[in-house]
């Protein structure tokens, strides 16, 4: 008898559940109608075609290693009282979610080691996955004009990097009331470190991207990969704008709002690409405005050249702190990444 009533709770307890649910939608149904502007139409969606999505992800040979997913931690900071605590944060993700990593700038490791620990990642991030070391074009220029190239080895070596990430900023650098004036051409200091170094080189912009004479140069280079720090996301000459808050600096406001997106990017290499450019680098790392796993995989999917998508901002929004929030992102992010994977194709 016990038994027969607790089976009869149990039903009750499971109609009302329903009840509950079919309540719900109904009254949700009514707040929940769509319109033709909130449509994201760069996908079709296709329901028919795949069961949920389920597994790993393909692997992605990238720098000579393999990751597990597409993502790549773009390089953010590096000398400030919690750039220990995100540096460790990102690094543990790599290693558990099987993704790369780029340091903020390592500059001030070329001068003095005190904060060395806040950059030597390898131990948490382990040997399976890249990580790569990061320097300015301006200190890049200073090194070689010095004839100093072994600073680099040295800072490659010590941090055991795959190899180094070489930030190009001469917009930001003239901004900065701090910063140091560019006075060759990037692209020749570039090729002249490739010409006498064996390390790996990725080459990255900070907020406003490559227009298509830079991508054409760029990726004539063997180079490792150029990331594109595309306009719509972090941008580091508005953010030299907005911290000095100066008249000599407010008169190249104008200059915040130039750049190429992350999308018109990718057109640019795909044109290149479909023409037959003869293009030595072929990896890309696509960034900038990247706000979600459904920018990312657009973006992904539509370069015709190999490409994982990275982040800055929200990887630094969630890194400041308990690493199980970041973790959480991480893990919501990949399973976006794959359930688009399984229903989603991009419109032409």
């Amino acid at each position: 008898m016990k038994a027969l009533f607790q089976a009869e709770k149990a039903k009750l307890i499971v109609d009302r559940n329903q009840m509950d649910r079919k309540s719900d939608h109904i009254n949700l149904a009514i707040q929940s109608q769509t319109t033709a502007n909130e449509l994201d139409s760069r996908f079709y969606y296709e329901p028919m075609i795949s069961a949920f999505p389920k597994g790993d992800l393909d692997e992605i040979p990238f720098a000579g290693k393999t990751m597990k997913v597409p993502i790549w931690v773009s390089s953010m900071t590096g000398g400030h009282a919690l750039s220990g605590t995100i540096n460790r944060n990102l690094a543990m993700a790599c290693n558990e979610f099987g993704m790369g990593m780029g340091l903020g700038s390592c500059r001030m490791l070329l001068e003095d080691d005190s904060l060395f620990d806040d950059f030597n990642m390898r131990p948490i991030i382990g040997d399976k996955y890249p990580l790569f070391a990061n320097l300015g074009i301006a200190q890049l220029e200073d090194i070689l004009a010095k004839r100093e190239t072994d600073l680099l080895r040295r800072l490659v070596d010590r941090l055991k990097a795959d190899g180094l990430i070489i930030h190009v900023n001469p917009l930001q650098e003239w901004i900065q009331p701090e910063g140091n004036y560019i006075r060759i051409p990037p692209i020749e200091t570039i090729e002249k470190l490739l010409n006498i170094t064996d390390f790996q080189v990725i080459v990255k912009e900070v907020g406003q991207g490559f227009g298509p004479k830079s991508i054409h140069r760029l990726m004539e280079l063997p180079l490792t990969a150029i990331e594109f720090g595309a306009f719509g996301g972090t941008n580091f000459s508005k953010v030299e704008n907005r911290r000095t808050l100066s008249a000599e600096t407010k008169k190249y406001q104008p200059f915040v709002n130039v750049g190429v997106t992350a999308n018109e990017m990718v057109e640019i290499i795909n044109e290149m690409v479909l023409k037959g450019y003869q293009l030595t680098c072929n990896q890309l790392i696509i960034s900038g405005g990247i706000r979600n796993y459904l920018d990312g995989y657009y973006l992904v999917q539509k370069s015709i050249l190999p490409a994982i998508y990275a982040q800055a901002s929200l990887f630094l929004k969630y890194s400041r702190g308990h690493y199980s929030e970041l973790q959480q992102f991480i893990a919501d992010q990949i399973e976006g990444y794959k359930m688009a994977g399984s229903y989603l194709t991009l419109k032409p």
